[in-house]
């Protein structure tokens, strides 16, 4: 049998779809452990990199290296560091999904503030707008689209990545994959790893649909150009 055939017949078994360990709620689960995350990494790297990139400079070429250094870190290396010295808790499994989820955040919201024209903040100064007023009403939404990259980059890294917390004996799609592993049931290893994917495009698709919400046609078209 193919992987598409072993996880398509897992995943349409009705069995699946009812009591604890079912696919619903699995996939909750999983949701769960994708969103606070990337809420936390986004209320941390969103302030910072906009900060960062407003100043300018060395600064930010110094940060922009450290973040993709920071990408090095192995996070299921660390999620087994933690679980050892801290035991089962949930800053043992959000921690590392923090620290993988950050850098694409800050990089990006560091780049696009960064990138605005200067002529573009001469003209905010030029007709009396206070540093915050220039940072909140004209940088931020120019650089936008690329803060929008780097939550989409982190949530896909997330959602991939968030089956390790299967590793410490917790729930998400990542339970189908390492139960199925250490039972040798192939099912539920390719149906986990296929609901996965279906979730990353699916995120892909929303962010999509943000980008036409949230950003200008004009700025749309221009990120697309650079």
């Amino acid at each position: 049998m193919s992987f598409f055939s072993y996880a398509w017949d897992w995943v349409t078994a009705s069995a699946n779809w009812q009591g604890n360990d079912s696919i619903p709620q699995q996939l909750l689960a999983h949701i769960g452990y994708s969103l606070l995350p990337l809420l936390v990494a986004a209320l941390i790297a969103i302030p910072a990199g906009v900060a960062i990139g407003h100043r300018g400079g060395k600064i930010s070429v110094i940060v922009v290296n450290i973040a993709n250094a920071w990408r090095s870190i192995p996070t299921l290396g660390l999620l087994i560091l933690l679980a050892v010295f801290l035991g089962f808790s949930t800053f043992t499994w959000l921690l590392p999904l923090v620290v993988l989820a950050i850098p694409p955040i800050l990089v990006n919201a560091c780049a696009g503030v960064a990138g605005v024209d200067p002529d573009i903040r001469d003209a905010a100064t030029g007709v009396g707008m206070t540093t915050w007023q220039q940072v909140v009403q004209v940088e931020v939404p120019m650089a936008m689209p690329l803060i929008l990259v780097g939550l989409r980059t982190s949530a896909i890294f997330v959602v991939a990545t968030a089956t390790i917390a299967a590793y410490i004996g917790l729930g998400g799609l990542g339970r189908f994959i390492i139960d199925g592993l250490a039972s040798e049931q192939y099912g539920p290893v390719a149906g986990g790893a296929l609901l996965v994917v279906i979730l990353a495009i699916i995120i892909l698709a929303l962010f999509a649909g943000l980008s036409r919400l949230v950003i200008p046609a004009g700025l749309r078209k221009q990120a697309k150009t650079d």
